[in-house]
């Protein structure tokens, strides 16, 4: 019996004249994760995917369940157009699962209009005939224990009954790219996750502080980045060195504006690295009133300097909300190891909380602020991360 996987979306059926381009898109990020593994095409707002061998069917499943535009991954048997085909390949292939519930009905979908029979009429037939095998069976069309699915398309038909939920959203690439800040925190991954999905290919941002900060601090970011990278793709990560600069702001600037002002200056860093990554966005995993330096005030002073749209998908969600996403995803057991980020040094012991534009530019004034970006960015260090880690 041959098995193929049908692969189903759903937003990009309303995107009318342009539907093809996403589509496109979502196709190939589909071949991008199985590789050889399968043979991938579309037909009628389904892809399909054939595996070069049975063995590869879970792995393909598992992976293609998390590409970002996927909203359910089916496990179907490929049966001739015909009533008796169907229905023996039916009894067959769900065997296991139609001798273990007590109730079930047949949903047909009819593709192929030459078919000679209406989808109703083809649940009715199938249906008959599978209580008639299966004693313990009854039919329940309102809440029924399982669901056998019948596809009539032009080249076959398929039979199926459980749907893997898929991530949904848009295929990553199709809304441009946009640069992740990343502190290694529980947030920015989530933050990255959840605009990837609205299809932003990632890129990433991180700031590191040696000797505050240790090598084991970035390469829990390459792990954050890594599980991301199972949804999102390939994500290219830039480390910034960031000592110096927080050097020069402890020592120079008034204490309760610390935070602002480094956080300004990585602004500033991601405009001049997304200016030359093709970047139309930076990410940040910012929530509303969570820290001091994320008060409305706050986050005023901090997009003052940023030169492209600041997307903050965490704006409004409780810290539960979040972590609630980052178990989803499995980033919350990296990112609550106590390794120290660039964010946590020179912590103010009294941050200022309604900070004023006019009161942080001036505190600025003592700092070569050019000078300190540019020596920066000439020291960032770019490496490549997929679901498999570094390359």
């Amino acid at each position: 019996m041959k098995e193929i996987i049908l692969i189903k979306y759903g937003e990009i059926i309303l995107k009318g004249l342009n539907r093809h381009i996403f589509e496109d898109r979502l196709v190939n990020n589909i071949i991008k994760v199985v590789g050889e593994k399968a043979r991938v095409y579309k037909s009628r707002a389904t892809i399909y995917a054939e595996p070069a061998s049975p063995e590869y069917n879970d792995e393909i499943v598992d992976k293609v369940s998390r590409v970002f535009g996927v909203v359910s991954v089916n496990r179907a048997a490929v049966c001739e157009k015909s009533l008796e085909s169907i229905l023996e390949i039916a009894k067959d292939y769900l065997k296991d699962e139609l001798s273990s519930v007590s109730t079930f009905k047949v949903e047909t979908k009819r593709a192929d209009k030459t078919f000679p029979l209406k989808s109703p009429d083809v649940s009715r037939e199938i249906g008959g005939g599978i209580l008639a095998a299966f004693r313990n069976l009854s039919v329940n069309v309102k809440t029924p224990d399982t669901i056998v699915n019948v596809e009539i398309r032009e080249s076959a038909a398929y039979v199926y009954s459980k749907k893997i939920a898929g991530v949904g959203g848009m295929p990553t690439g199709s809304s441009s790219k946009a640069m992740l800040l990343l502190s290694g925190g529980i947030d920015s991954p989530v933050a990255g996750y959840m605009m990837a999905k609205r299809g932003l290919e990632l890129v990433g941002i991180h700031f590191a502080s040696p000797p505050y900060t240790s090598l084991r601090s970035e390469e829990k970011v390459h792990d954050l980045l890594s599980k991301v990278a199972r949804y999102s793709g390939r994500i290219w990560l830039h480390t910034v060195p960031f000592t110096e600069i927080q050097e020069q702001i402890r020592e120079k600037c008034p204490e309760e504006f610390f935070t602002i002002i480094m956080r300004r200056f990585m602004m500033r860093l991601s405009n001049m690295l997304a200016a030359n990554t093709d970047c139309h966005a930076l990410i940040t995993g910012e929530s509303v009133a969570q820290v001091a330096s994320q008060t409305t005030l706050a986050l005023g002073c901090t997009d003052a300097v940023a030169e492209y749209p600041v997307f903050r998908p965490c704006i409004g969600m409780d810290k539960e909300e979040i972590i609630t996403i980052s178990r989803k995803i499995d980033t919350f057991n990296i990112s609550i190891q106590p390794f120290e980020d660039c964010c946590t040094v020179f912590t103010p012991r009294h941050p200022k909380t309604r900070p004023q534009l006019p009161d942080i530019i001036e505190a600025e004034k003592v700092l070569d602020i050019e000078g300190l970006c540019q020596r920066a960015y000439e020291g960032i260090k770019r490496i490549s991360i997929t679901a498999d880690g570094v390359e």
